[in-house]
C-alpha cells in the first residue's frame, strides 16, 4: 500500500503537491473551527465542501479556492476514498467565489519583456561582477528560449541536484539544415517530463541582449564547471546556484534603477511569445519551441490576449494568424453571418 501511495503521488509534480498540501490544511483548520469530527472530513459531504468554499468566498482569490478544492480531491484519490460531489453545485459555489473576489487577491496584468527592456536593465547590472553576470545570462537565455523561469534556476540555494537542475554539461551546439548554428540546453526535469526532461534552444541575437555574448561572459566571470548549476556564480570564494527569489529580487532592483516598473517573472516567457511571433514565427512553431500541447498553448494565448492583442495589433500577418488561432472556427463562422 505503501508503493502505491508513493507512486500515485508522481502523477503529480512537486511543486503541485507542496501547493496542494495548503489546501488540505486549510480545509483541516476549517473542520476544526466547525467542530467537524474526522470521520466526517473524507469522504467529504457535500455540504462539507460547499461550506468550506463559501466561508472563504470574499477573503480568497477564486483561483487559490479553486486549487485547494483540487487538493483536497487529489487527496482523496491518493487514500482511495470516493469524492462523491456535485460537479453543477460545485463549479456554481467555486464561480460565486470568484465573483467575490477581493480586489487585492487579483493579480496584476503581466506585461511581456522586450529586447529594449531588458536592454534598459543591462545597463543597470554590472556585467563584470558574478552575481549580475549570472543574473543577465539568465535572464536573455530564458527570453530566447522561450522558457519557465522554474526551469533555469533553483527554488532554494540547498535544493540544487544536477539530475534536475540545468548544468554546464547540459549545453550542447547544434547546426540547423541551414547550416546555423543554435545552442540547445538540455532540461533534465520539466513539469511535463519528469524522467527524461526536455530540451529548448536559441540562436544569436546580436545586440545588448544577445544570448551568445552574455552566456559567454557568465561563463568567463564565474567558471562553473561541468556539473555546477549553469548560473552559478561566484559567493565568497565558492560557487552558489541561482535561485529564482535573488533573481527575480535583483531584476526588480535593475528596474527601479531605471525607473521602470518591475515586471513579474513570467511576463519573459509572454514576452518571448510576443517576440517571436512579431518576428514572423509560425504559430505552429512557435508552438513547438515553447513545448505546448494545442490545447496548452491555446488556452495560454487566449489567457493573454487582453496583453498580446494591442501590441501584435500593429502587425497585419501576425495579428491575423494570432486572431484565426485564437477564435474558434465556429464564432467566425457566426461572425461572418
Amino acid at each position: 500500500m505503501e508503493r502505491v501511495f508513493n507512486v500515485m503521488s508522481n502523477a503529480w509534480a512537486d511543486s503541485t503537491r507542496e501547493s496542494y498540501s495548503s489546501g488540505i490544511l486549510v480545509y483541516h483548520v476549517y473542520c476544526d473551527l466547525k467542530g467537524i469530527p474526522e470521520e466526517q472530513r473524507a469522504p467529504a459531504s457535500q455540504s462539507n465542501i460547499t461550506s468550506f468554499v463559501v466561508s472563504l468566498a470574499g477573503s480568497y482569490s477564486g483561483s487559490t479556492i479553486s486549487n485547494y478544492i483540487h487538493g483536497i480531491r487529489a487527496w482523496h484519490i491518493l487514500h482511495g476514498l470516493e469524492w462523491r460531489l456535485n460537479p453543477l453545485e460545485l463549479d456554481a459555489a467555486l464561480k460565486g467565489a470568484e465573483r467575490l473576489a477581493p480586489p487585492s487577491s487579483r493579480r496584476k496584468k503581466r506585461h511581456p519583456y522586450t529586447p529594449k527592456f531588458i536592454a534598459t536593465l543591462r545597463d543597470h547590472l554590472a556585467l563584470n561582477a558574478p552575481f549580475d553576470a549570472a543574473v543577465f545570462a539568465c535572464l536573455v537565455v530564458c527570453f530566447y528560449a522561450a522558457g519557465r523561469v522554474g526551469e533555469f534556476v533553483v527554488p532554494r540555494l540547498d535544493a540544487f541536484s544536477p539530475s534536475r537542475h540545468v548544468t554546464v554539461a547540459n549545453l550542447r551546439v547544434n547546426r540547423d539544415a541551414a547550416g546555423l548554428e543554435v545552442t540547445v540546453l538540455h532540461l533534465p526535469h520539466t513539469k511535463a517530463a519528469p524522467l527524461e526532461g526536455e530540451d529548448v534552444f536559441w540562436s544569436s541575437h546580436p545586440g545588448p541582449t544577445d544570448p551568445y555574448e552574455a552566456l559567454k561572459n557568465h561563463q568567463q566571470v564565474n567558471r562553473p564547471s561541468e556539473n555546477d548549476h549553469l548560473f552559478a556564480y561566484q559567493h565568497k570564494g565558492q560557487l552558489r546556484p541561482l535561485t529564482k527569489p535573488a533573481f527575480i529580487k535583483r531584476l526588480a532592483w535593475a528596474a527601479r534603477q531605471a525607473g521602470v516598473e518591475p515586471l513579474q517573472g513570467h511576463g519573459i516567457r509572454i514576452g518571448a511569445t510576443l517576440f517571436y511571433l512579431l518576428s514572423g514565427l509560425p504559430i505552429e512553431a512557435m508552438k513547438v519551441m515553447g513545448r505546448w500541447s494545442s490545447d496548452a498553448f491555446l488556452s495560454y494565448l487566449r489567457k493573454h490576449a487582453q496583453i498580446l492583442t494591442p501590441l501584435i495589433q500593429a502587425n497585419p500577418q501576425a495579428h491575423e494568424s494570432f486572431s484565426q488561432f485564437i477564435i474558434p472556427a465556429q464564432s467566425i463562422l457566426q461572425g461572418r453571418r
